[in-house]
């Protein structure tokens, strides 16, 4: 009795000793080259705002030294220089902003013409099912033909004055508006119809609060490539049968085998056409912000 009480009253023996594992070499943090802030946005403007130009630039100076270096003929290609002075004396004595004024209504009224007929023709068939079947086809087989195909009737109807090239321009810009407002009002979202139909809303209650914001940015897009094809069918149309306009400068540069006319005619038309495609961009963007911001208060109400 006393060994086990004994036992008891012994102190516990002492827990093995565990050695600890040596510390891990220290290294020097590793030095990260951070660039500063106003230098990272510099640098990003210059990649956004610059790189597009590479490729004009480079193209530029090919041409610059094609014709210094007689790779290319005058009679082909004329140097910059020439292109230059007959610019200068296209806006100094007036001919170019005649010409451009001529062609820029011709194209307003001819885009505005088309732009209504595709956005009611569109509109009829994305919100009905029949006037699709009955209208599609047809239209498809129609925008086949290109626009010069469509100028000895319009000849025949119209003449040879400026309701001739407002017809013509319209056709053109019809086809691309058509074919946008058809897909914008047939691409609402089942899961918001099908709400609207819980809450009880009208058909026109449906297309004006659902179907209708959804379906703009589709609606403006088409509305862009109507104007880029009127800008495209306007210059075509000058050509054939005009007295003014930046096509009836390419012609007449090429009657009189003014190369640099031409040239500089051209450059114009490309610059005037780029300019309209970048007001339509910007445009773009604003609408796309603002309904973010709109669709960003009604999530948040």
């Amino acid at each position: 009795m006393a060994k086990a009480n004994a036992r008891l009253l012994a102190p516990p023996a002492a827990a093995p000793v565990v050695k600890r594992l040596p510390p891990a070499p220290l290294r020097a943090p590793r030095q990260v080259a951070v660039a500063p802030r106003r230098f990272a946005l510099w640098r990003a403007r210059l990649q956004r705002f610059g790189l597009p130009w590479l490729l004009p630039l480079a193209l530029f100076a090919l041409w610059q030294l094609g014709t210094r270096q007689g790779w290319l003929p005058e009679q082909v290609l004329p140097p910059p220089a020439y292109v230059y002075d007959a610019l200068h004396d296209l806006v100094v004595s007036g001919d170019l902003w005649r010409n451009a004024a001529a062609s820029l209504q011709r194209v307003v009224v001819g885009f505005g013409l088309g732009a209504v007929i595709g956005l009611s023709l569109g509109l009829v068939m994305g919100l009905s099912r029949s006037a699709e079947e009955y209208l599609f086809p047809t239209f498809n087989a129609m925008v086949q033909i290109p626009v010069l195909g469509w100028l000895p009737f319009a000849l025949l109807l119209f003449g040879i004055g400026e309701p001739l090239k407002y017809a013509l321009i319209a056709m053109a810009a019809m086809v691309p508006v058509t074919l946008c407002t058809l897909q914008a009002f047939r691409q609402a979202p089942a899961g918001l119809l099908e709400v609207g139909r819980v809450y009880g809303f009208s058909d026109r209650q449906q297309v004006l609060a659902i179907v209708l914001p959804a379906a703009v940015p589709t609606l403006f897009t088409g509305l862009r490539l109507g104007f880029t094809k009127a800008w495209l069918s306007l210059v075509v149309v000058e050509l054939v049968a005009s007295s003014e306009g930046l096509g009836y400068l390419i012609v007449y540069g090429r009657q009189l085998f003014q190369l640099d006319l031409v040239m500089a005619a051209v450059v114009v038309v490309g610059a005037v056409g780029w300019l309209i495609d970048r007001l339509f961009d910007l445009a773009e963007q604003r609408l796309g912000g603002r309904q973010g911001r709109s669709a960003h208060g009604s999530g948040m109400a």
